[in-house]
């Protein structure tokens, strides 16, 4: 009787330790498919949506994809775009909101898995600029979106304040020593993404939160894998 509680006992701590180290920083983070599915089941919200498929005109440029990024190297194998299913609505309202005006989204990056957040923490020289592992990013949680607005008559980017991803003090929202068609155009991308449920990051005026993004869960699943 005694060996047999002592069998049980260590069962439950390996099982323990397991789920511990599953994650050095006791997250829980979906990472395969079957996981994935079983949570789309149990609310259809939760569905990863491919944005070009979704948006009619949505313009990329997954800068990840690519070794034009402050990673200076490809994280991403395919240059695609995915966000939960409200947040893809959401934005499906803004890019409508912006084509009454001649203008459109351009999207550099949607959701991203978990081991990339990983990966840039060890790149990034400024930790201000990147999310923490330790608390996850809203990008894995497919609900934050780096973007900016587009002239659809041209396909050129309206002038913002900084280009994507920089570590300037002038990505700033808040920072106002730029020219006026800079943060005219940066307020108005700010005015029509908060006004459909996102709000913009303090030191980044391309990265817009959805209002939601607690109910999701984080995830690690590649693109290639969708």
């Amino acid at each position: 009787m005694i060996k047999k509680i002592l069998l049980i006992s260590c069962f439950f701590f390996a099982f323990d330790a397991r789920a511990q180290t599953s994650n050095p920083f006791g997250l829980d983070v979906i990472n395969n498919l079957a996981d994935y599915k079983k949570s789309v089941a149990a609310n259809p919200d939760k569905q990863l949506v491919e944005l070009t498929k979704y948006i009619p005109g949505l313009k990329l440029d997954i800068r990840y994809a690519t070794k034009n990024n402050f990673a200076k190297q490809a994280v991403y194998k395919q240059a695609r775009a995915f966000a939960r299913l409200p947040v893809a609505n959401s934005l499906k309202n803004v890019q409508a909101d912006l084509k009454k005006q001649g203008l459109g989204l351009k999207i550099f990056d949607g959701y991203r898995p978990y081991s990339v957040t990983v990966k840039f923490f060890q790149i990034a020289s400024d930790k201000n600029f990147v999310a923490n592992p330790k608390d996850g990013s809203r990008h894995n949680r497919g609900c934050a979106m780096d973007l900016t607005i587009i002239n659809l008559k041209t396909g050129k980017d309206l002038p913002m304040p900084t280009p994507y991803d920089s570590f300037a003090a002038a990505a700033s929202p808040s920072y106002n020593n730029l020219p006026a068609e800079a943060i005219k155009n940066r307020d108005l991308l700010i005015k029509v993404m908060e006004g459909n449920g996102f709000r913009v990051l303090d030191n980044e005026w391309w990265h817009f939160d959805f209002k939601g993004w607690k109910e999701y869960e984080l995830m690690d699943i590649a693109f290639e894998d969708l």
